[in-house]
């Protein structure tokens, strides 16, 4: 992967996030919500509120309004949160490092499980371990979040009583509850990543197990285990690593629903009670972190593509 391939990406990352700045500004001003009624409440006098307006700067043309708001951005700034008062950007930032906690641990259980599961199932293709590993994995895709979130508490919190049911402890104040809180949520997450995982390892792998070049793999007498890990597995997963770059993208923004049943402070969440108290700058900075997130995720798959296979090679 050559320096200058690098470079366009990061840039073409840029101007993505330029053109969605635009975007989420735009959105925010269709909303219904008025900021400075927002910080004041609805009892203040027309002249507190004209000089509220004043001094954010809303009474100036939106495209000014824009530029304001793009440069604080880019400084790290991203206003001051019209439900509580206090900057947005420590709030927010806080939140995404619990929601990439979970990422992070739900990955490493996914990458832990899903690919030894597909693995076994295209290599026992037809057999009773795929046929077991292909059962799971079309429960796991097709039961609902809150489904697979209601059997684990159910089952883990509700009668056996091991685990908490909701709550979040920073692993900084006590890692073994916090861990004990992350437990639920991660699993809930990792079950439906591990089955569609599964799923798309085993399927790129039968492929590649069929293909021309592992026939002549085995002809020159490698064992089948240099065929499996060094010739057929390194090209099966690379489908798998743009699959998990979109999962990483999904666990940041969409696992709303894990977050608000678990009761996790994370970014998904505080992006929905920024959107039900019409906090303007929470919205703003939340969507844009999430699609920060979402592009230097996928920046990084095309660098593990590279990684695994040298012969890609970009231009």
């Amino acid at each position: 992967m050559s320096p200058a391939y690098i470079l366009k990406r990061i840039l073409l990352i840029g101007y993505t996030l330029f053109v969605v700045s635009l975007i989420v500004f735009a959105i925010t001003q269709i909303l219904p919500a008025d900021a400075a009624v927002m910080m004041l409440g609805e009892n203040a006098t027309p002249d507190a509120l004209a000089a509220l307006r004043t001094k954010m700067g809303l009474n100036d043309p939106i495209w000014m309004q824009y530029l304001h708001w793009l440069g604080g951005v880019v400084r790290g700034d991203f206003g001051v949160s019209m439900r509580t008062g206090q900057p947005v950007a420590p709030s927010m930032l806080e939140a995404l490092g619990r929601s990439l906690l979970l990422a992070l641990f739900s990955i490493v259980l996914m990458l832990v499980l899903a690919i030894p599961l597909g693995i076994v199932a295209a290599v026992r293709r037809g057999r009773a371990a795929d046929l077991g590993v292909s059962f799971l994995s079309y429960v796991g895709v097709s039961l609902p979040e809150f489904v697979t979130a209601t059997l684990v508490v159910l089952v883990l919190a509700d009668w056996l009583q091991w685990l908490p049911a909701t709550g979040y402890v920073p692993l900084t104040e006590d890692p073994l509850r916090g861990l004990r809180h992350l437990v639920l949520p991660v699993l809930t997450v990792s079950l439906i990543l591990i089955a569609h995982v599964s799923r798309m390892v085993r399927s790129e792998l039968v492929d590649v197990l069929h293909s021309d070049y592992i026939r002549a793999a085995r002809l020159k007498g490698l064992s089948r285990r240099q065929v499996l890990f060094k010739h057929a597995l390194r090209n099966a997963l690379l489908p798998t690593i743009t699959i998990v770059a979109l999962d990483v993208g999904y666990l940041l923004g969409g696992v709303i629903v894990v977050e608000e049943i678990f009761a996790l402070p994370g970014i998904g969440r505080q992006l929905i009670v920024a959107i039900q108290a019409r906090d303007l700058p929470s919205i703003q900075a939340g969507a844009l972190i999430m699609a920060t997130t979402y592009a230097v995720a996928n920046f990084l798959a095309d660098i593990a593509y590279a990684w695994i296979d040298r012969r890609i090679q970009y231009d």
